[in-house]
């Protein structure tokens, strides 16, 4: 929650949203309260700031009712979380809140801030986030009484001297165009103040344009005499003096314009004493050109990379005629501080000047009023307030009529849309427009021929130099990889990287692992990247806030989502509608840069973005978690049928699954099996969500669903979401669930050559199957025993081997015993598969039988298995046949059929040559050379 009183009286939501505040008085009550937190009002003082006359006899009642009425707000909004309490305190109120909460508290600080820095332009930007934080009068809408009056005006002294400071930093900086603007505005407002408009003066004489700035005084001087009846005070005059006796071709006037009522700057030339009458004229001669308007910021600090952004810049201002470049890109990801490091580098390329406004269209403060805009730029143009157009088509027309003959550069800064932007572009051929927005500003593509220039997140090496250009080398240096850590949870956005590195800066001493450890935590890393007001969160809520209701509902649906990619369909499930709306909403957020398109009905979803999607649902959006996992599970039973043709469900949907939307389509294997990697993560977080959210029973169907590329890639580390798999399934009291997965987390522990682990696993598989009535699965954990029954008797012998060079006779019985349980649990395997009818599982039981039989001497049994394989194995996937085929021409040539085998083996290179799959393709080489057969490579 914020408050304001820097303009009407508010108090706003962390969105923005204002609170209904109510009738004047009660605005009036809020206001005394801000300007004197923590600290004890009297009801006294308080009727008194209420009522502008004689309090009525209730006013006690009245105002206890609006205390009541606020506190009531406080409540509703949650103020208390933040700190934010009205408590009574005897006879008075007290209003507890931390300062910073407060725009006059901020604004205050920051002036504080810019007196004590001595670099000017820092100054410069100091000040003008204080100044923004102004919103129109002080303590607007509130009651006319004296206390409030004071207050209000002397909170408007407050600005006026920050805006005295701002134009003195200017002028330090020599940028005495844009002082002398700051000055303009201030003193079309208050014409009689006469050391805003003495500052004006001087700072128009060092620009060049002495007789504006004489002008000023002689009307200065006519305005006290017919409304006042004085004549100029001393600081006037003496601005007026120092003006006449410069010299023309130095303007040689004092270096700092009048605050306080003197002229300021060593080396100023001799001045009428106070009071003295002045009556020159100013000396004769033509008009001074009219100086470069400079209104640019001072240059980013910190700036690194983007080399390739600022070359595509380079391109997009070059060659056309008045050309206009977009710098478009999400919150964060820093197209501020490249437009203005590109305009600092091309300072020589715009010798009329430089215009520059934050038209505020991602902003807490309303949008810049497309008047107000121009009547700046024309000030800066040197336009006097006397002469300023009067309506916004003469404003546009005057713009477009000086800036014809110049050489500029104007930044039109966060804009909204194309329409905020096109009564701002320039008139001229020589003057270039950059502009920045999180939207793609396509209207202005097709209107003005704009030409965009993306902005994505930074990589990881240039993420880690803009860590050390903020914290400094030495500390980036001594932990490297914690560094790179660190550049990854913050999804390489510099603001996210800045305000880490703010953080660790002025935080208690820890090091970069430490803090990276800290942001690991997806609950807490959000918060993590936040200092005072400026964090990640904030900055995505302001672009949320302006998305259309189609985009702002689908972004409030996104939170459960658990991968970096999303497709239409997955999230048409999570917003729980249609997937053309889905698509729609999707583009939408591409445009406003919270997604990024990767291709057809495909977007990336950082995590920051997916983070703050999830904290705008309070507690866990189990619906949408639900709606997400449904998704996922008839997603994966399409990839896994289309993976492997002829295939079996291995499990079927959970109870009260809910029906589909839309599913994708997977063309074949490979394409199913790439869908599968790239999901890999995402899906891993699912399971992880539906295991933390006590949804079992969806946990291990999304584990065992992924069993083709877990077969495909068996040694690639799938151990430990196998066994996340198997405790949800013990945890849904499943036996079927429990037997696949012991079965699947066996074969893979068999592949990765742990044997005993293997075992343990499988030996209990076949009798959960059994007991839940799992043909199938009984059939398949009976196949993966006898592999890993088989393998552990070849490591013993090999282990033997190595030992004393000869068997042992209990050992080799044993072998033979476990080569026997083998094929026994093979043969088994077989009838069931063949019993239930299911044929991918049968095929698979011959596959293995005919290479058990092949080991074990019997070639002509081998071959008969591998031929009925290959009988039932057309519509199952080619690693299948290859498999079949290269074991029927090795047991065919074992048997002296050797033209037979030849022609098998051929046919089964073939097919794996075609289908990419090398490790068959290696087998059946191999095969063919051991029958002195070459083949190509």
């Amino acid at each position: 929650m914020q408050f304001r009183v820097l303009g009407t009286v508010a108090a706003v939501t962390d969105h923005g949203d204002p609170l209904p505040l109510g009738p004047a008085k009660r605005h009036s009550l809020l206001a005394v309260l801000l300007l004197h937190p923590d600290t004890a009002v009297t009801v006294d003082r308080l009727t008194g700031a209420l009522w502008e006359e004689e309090p009525p006899r209730h006013s006690r009642t009245v105002l206890q009712g609006h205390v009541s009425r606020l506190r009531a707000l406080f409540t509703e909004y949650g103020a208390a979380a933040q700190g934010i309490e009205l408590v009574t305190q005897g006879p008075a109120y007290v209003l507890r809140l931390p300062g910073a909460v407060v725009d006059a508290h901020r604004f205050e600080e920051l002036l504080g801030a810019a007196r004590s820095l001595r670099e000017p332009g820092e100054a410069v930007s100091v000040l003008r986030d204080a100044l923004a934080l102004w919103r129109g009068p002080a303590l607007a809408g509130t009651v006319r009484s004296p206390l409030l009056e004071n207050a209000a005006h002397a909170l408007e002294e407050l600005r006026l001297a920050a805006v005295e400071e701002l134009a003195a930093a200017h002028e330090r900086l020599g940028e005495h165009g844009a002082a002398a603007a700051v000055l303009r505005a201030e003193v079309a407002a208050n014409p009689l103040r006469e050391p805003l408009i003495a500052g004006l003066m001087l700072a128009l004489g060092r620009a060049g344009r002495q007789s504006d700035a004489l002008d000023w005084f002689h009307r200065t001087r006519r305005l006290l005499a017919d409304q006042l009846g004085v004549g100029p005070g001393a600081v006037l005059t003496d601005a007026y003096t120092a003006l006449l006796r410069a010299d023309a071709a130095e303007a040689s006037v004092p270096s700092a314009p009048v605050v306080a009522g003197a002229v300021a700057g060593a080396g100023a030339p001799p001045v009428a004493a106070p009071g003295a009458a002045v009556t020159p004229d100013p000396p004769a001669g033509p008009a001074p050109a009219l100086a470069a308007a400079q209104l640019l910021p001072r240059r980013p600090r910190g700036f690194t990379g983007r080399e390739r952004e600022l070359a595509a810049l380079d391109r997009a201002t070059a060659g056309a005629p008045g050309p206009i470049a977009m710098i478009t890109g999400s919150a964060g990801v820093g197209k501020t501080a490249l437009s203005l490091h590109w305009a600092h580098l091309r300072h020589a390329d715009f010798p009329d000047g430089r215009l520059f406004v934050d038209l505020r269209g991602y902003s807490p403060a309303p949008a810049r009023d497309t008047a107000a805009v121009l009547r700046e730029f024309l000030l800066a143009l040197g336009v006097p307030a006397e002469g300023m157009p009067g309506t916004p088509e003469s404003l546009g027309a005057r713009y477009r009529e000086l800036t014809g003959r110049r050489r500029m550069l104007v930044v039109l800064d966060n804009a909204r849309d194309s329409a905020q932007v096109r009564p701002l572009l320039p008139g001229g051929e020589d003057c270039v427009t950059l502009i920045t927005s999180r939207d793609r500003l396509g209207g202005l593509v097709a209107s003005d021929a704009a030409r965009p220039v993306p902005l994505a997140v930074l990589p990881a090496a240039q993420s880690t130099a803009l860590l050390a250009a903020v914290l400094g080398p030495d500390l980036v240096a001594a932990e490297p990889e914690a560094a790179v850590r660190l550049a990854e949870l913050c999804d390489g956005l510099p603001l996210a990287l800045r305000v880490a590195a703010a953080r660790l800066a002025t935080g208690p001493h820890r090091g970069l692992a430490a803090f990276a450890g800290e942001l690991s935590d997806e609950h807490t890393r959000l918060d993590l990247l936040r200092v005072e007001d400026t964090g990640v969160a904030a900055a995505l809520g302001l672009t949320v806030r302006q998305l259309p209701e189609p985009a702002r509902r689908m972004f409030h649906r996104l939170g459960p989502h658990t991968g970096a990619t999303l497709d239409t369909c997955t999230a048409a499930a999570l917003a729980d509608c249609a997937p053309a709306q889905a698509a729609a909403a999707l583009d939408q957020l591409a445009a406003a840069q919270l997604v990024v398109e990767a291709g057809p009905h495909a977007y990336v979803l950082h995590d920051l973005v997916r983070l703050y999607a999830r904290s705008l649902t309070p507690g866990c959006d189990r619906d949408g978690l639900l709606r997400l996992l449904d998704h996922r599970l008839h997603t994966l039973l399409a990839a896994s049928a289309a993976a492997e043709p002829g295939g079996e469900p291995c499990c079927a949907l959970p109870p009260g699954a809910r029906p589909a939307v839309g599913i994708r389509t997977f063309d074949d294997r490979a394409g199913a099996l790439a869908w599968y990697s790239a999901e890999r993560d995402a899906l891993r977080g699912a399971v992880e969500a539906a295991a933390a959210a006590g949804l079992h029973d969806r946990a291990w169907r999304l584990v065992l669903l992924q069993w083709p590329l877990i077969v495909w890639q068996a040694r690639d580390g799938w151990v430990p979401l196998l066994e996340r798999g198997l405790a949800s399934a013990e945890l849904d009291g499943d036996p079927g669930g429990q037997s696949r997965a012991r079965a699947l987390l066996g074969w893979v522990l068999s592949e990765e050559g742990r044997p005993a682990e293997a075992l343990a696993q499988l030996e209990r598989a076949p009798e959960l199957a059994a007991l839940a009535g799992d043909t199938a699965g009984e059939a398949i954990a009976r196949i993966n025993l006898a592999v890993a029954l088989t393998r552990s008797g070849a490591a013993e012998r090999d282990g033997s081997r190595e030992r004393d060079g000869a068997h042992d006779r209990d050992g080799a019985a044993e072998q033979d015993g476990a080569r026997e349980r083998a094929r026994d649990l093979l043969v088994r395997a077989l009838a069931l598969a063949e019993r239930a009818g299911h044929t991918e599982t049968a095929t698979l039981a011959h596959q293995h039988l005919a290479h058990h039989l092949l080991a074990a001497g019997s070639p002509a049994e081998a071959a008969a298995h591998a031929a009925r394989g290959l009988a039932l194995a057309p519509r199952l996937a080619a690693p299948r046949r290859v498999a079949l085929r290269t074991l029927y021409g090795r047991a065919l040539a074992a048997t002296g059929r050797t033209g037979e085998a030849v022609r098998q083996l051929g046919d089964a290179l073939r097919e794996a040559r075609a289908h990419a799959y090398e490790e068959g393709e290696k087998a059946a080489r191999s095969a063919l050379a051991a029958l002195g057969v070459l083949t190509d490579r």
